[in-house]
């Protein structure tokens, strides 16, 4: 690999690799020569950047939980329009990309990477968590709007709908489960809250 030449934006483009890597060859594969090999880069880069491996791995759940939080604004946001269902539906399905199911496994693979997440502070498994506090927030949201029962227990139906969500996109080998099948989980999950809201 070359070296002394500037690469624009290192840190992306080893994430970028990383996630390429999980994708293909599972979260064992992963290893830093994996990772600049896949980057087209000299293994100092990745240490120019990052203190060691897990550094890099902790950097790369940051950056996906930083996306989560991104899409859980958009989430409240669209509390009060469309269908809870239907935007309940969307944010699973981009929620649940095959780059985040891979980290999520990952995370649970590497006894290391989860050490270093909840030495900064990670509680639960990260994306995870915060994937249920997106849900969460949401469905607060619409409760008090009054689209959902004043009595829903936001908590419950958050921890449902990432586990059974997480469930439906686990081990498909890169082919998502289909709308329709998210849509049926959400539908079932928030049935009841949203019939006693109507009656």
């Amino acid at each position: 690999m070359p070296t002394g030449v500037h690469i624009r934006d290192a840190r992306q483009q080893l994430f970028d690799a990383a996630e390429r890597v999980l994708l293909r060859d599972g979260p064992s594969a992963l290893t830093s020569r994996a990772v600049t090999t896949e980057a087209g880069v000299a293994k100092g880069v990745l240490h120019r950047h990052f203190a060691d491996f897990d550094a890099f791995l902790a950097e790369l759940v940051h950056d996906r939980i930083a996306r989560v939080e991104a899409q859980s604004a958009a989430l409240r946001e669209s509390a009060g329009t469309g269908t809870v269902a239907g935007n309940l539906t969307g944010a699973l399905i981009e929620l649940f990309d095959p780059v985040a199911v891979a980290i999520v496994g990952l995370v649970i693979f590497r006894d290391e990477l989860r050490a270093r997440l909840r030495q900064a502070g990670a509680a639960g498994i990260p994306i995870m968590t915060e994937a249920s506090a997106m849900i969460r927030s949401y469905l607060t949201e619409e409760r008090a709007l009054g689209r959902i029962a004043a009595d829903a227990d936001a908590d419950s139906l958050a921890l449902s709908l990432i586990g059974g969500g997480h469930m439906l996109f686990a081990d498909r080998k890169g082919t998502p489960p289909d709308a329709d099948a998210v849509d049926k989980l959400v539908t079932t999950v928030i049935a009841d809250v949203v019939q006693r809201r109507l009656l």
